[in-house]
């Protein structure tokens, strides 16, 4: 077997504003270094931070929450970083 993981297909639901975030994210990465940033890997590397963070679903209700959550556990209060 395999040493590679092995992907599953997800889909999402984006606001348009969110999809021209991710492609500006990916286009800048182009322009410095020469190397595009496809939105797969964007949000891939959003949930590993996640994942890093040590965050579960434990008294998470809602998006709010989920990113109050995100911040305490980064260090940033109210989207600034201590």
């Amino acid at each position: 077997m395999s040493s590679r993981k092995r992907a599953h297909r997800v889909i999402a639901l984006l606001s348009r504003e969110q999809v021209d975030f991710l492609d500006q994210v990916g286009k800048d990465a182009l322009f410095s270094t020469g190397r595009k940033l496809s939105r797969t890997k964007i949000i891939s590397a959003l949930v590993e931070l996640i994942r890093s963070l040590d965050i579960d679903g434990r008294g998470i209700r809602d998006i709010e929450d989920l990113k109050e959550k995100i911040y305490e556990r980064a260090g940033w209060k109210g989207g600034e970083i201590k």
